[in-house]
């Protein structure tokens, strides 16, 4: 079973990748930008069959690998 991982920067905490994404897109011309938050994409392929298990299973991997919890959030999507 496929899982994803999305992992982004809690709000509040400084985003300087972020940052000097918004500032590349302004020099380029794209001035509409007003914010950008930069994350990570982690995909998953699990052996597991039971998607409550396997969502189970990728937020423990979250919470004790993939994602810095005190400044990081994550979120699990199963398919």
């Amino acid at each position: 079973m496929k899982a994803t991982v999305t992992v982004m920067l809690r709000p509040g905490v400084l985003d300087p990748q972020g940052r000097a994404i918004a500032q590349a897109l302004h020099a380029l011309g794209f001035t509409g930008v007003a914010e950008v938050r930069a994350g990570k994409v982690i995909e998953l392929d699990l052996d597991e069959a039971d998607p409550t298990r396997a969502r189970a299973q990728a937020e423990e991997m979250a919470r004790r690998l993939l994602a810095n919890t005190v400044i990081e959030s994550f979120r699990v999507e199963i398919g």
